[in-house]
């Protein structure tokens, strides 16, 4: 069965791609067929000519999408180095609890105000435990201090939208001490801007 250029080239090609190599096919074909090559040569010669088109549609592309707009310079700080030194911080719990206490409210009211100064700032606020419990408990226990923060944070006017949670339990401590003092500062709501 002779076969014409363009339907190997579609064979190769799904979609058409090399229609506008038809009459390069065709030169080849004919040029070769004068020679005695066979169709197996031709399709050698078909795929390295769609390695040089594919070669070439990509450094074009490479050239365009160059960024020539001026290097804004960089904050000052982090973000959350600027927070911090405006008083936001991390919230804490007693132990088996996810009641916000007079300090962590305070915290919390700290917080809120940043956040609704800087409306363009998303926030995860993560669940955390001290290592005493089970894995599952300490899941659930970090799952309602992280949503009882972002509650607190809803009604002090930041959109609940800019706010997400999760919980890590125990598997994420701050402090990996096994003693009150370690595990009071992995008892905790903690925030990262995204």
């Amino acid at each position: 069965m002779d076969e014409r250029p363009g339907d190997v080239c579609r064979l190769l090609f799904p979609g058409g791609i090399c229609l506008n190599f038809r009459a390069f096919f065709v030169a080849v074909r004919i040029n070769m067929k004068k020679q005695g090559y066979t169709m197996k040569k031709l399709l050698a010669v078909c795929w390295i000519a769609a390695a040089v088109a594919v070669t070439g549609c990509s450094s074009k592309s490479s050239e365009t999408a160059v960024d020539t707009s001026p290097v804004q310079p960089a904050p000052v700080g982090t973000l959350m180095d600027q927070a911090r030194s405006a008083g936001f911080d991390d919230v804490f719990f007693e132990f088996d609890s996810a009641v916000l206490d007079p300090e962590a409210t305070g915290q919390l009211k700290t917080n809120a105000a940043w956040l609704v100064q800087n409306p363009d700032v998303a926030v995860m606020i993560e669940g955390h435990c001290d290592e005493r419990g089970t894995a599952e408990y300490n899941i659930a226990l970090g799952e309602r201090r992280a949503d009882v923060t972002k509650s607190f944070l809803a009604n002090a006017g930041v959109a609940a939208s800019r706010m997400e949670t999760v919980s890590y339990g125990e598997e994420r401590p701050f402090d990996p001490g096994h003693n009150e003092a370690a595990w009071s500062q992995n008892r905790r709501a903690h925030f990262i801007f995204k």
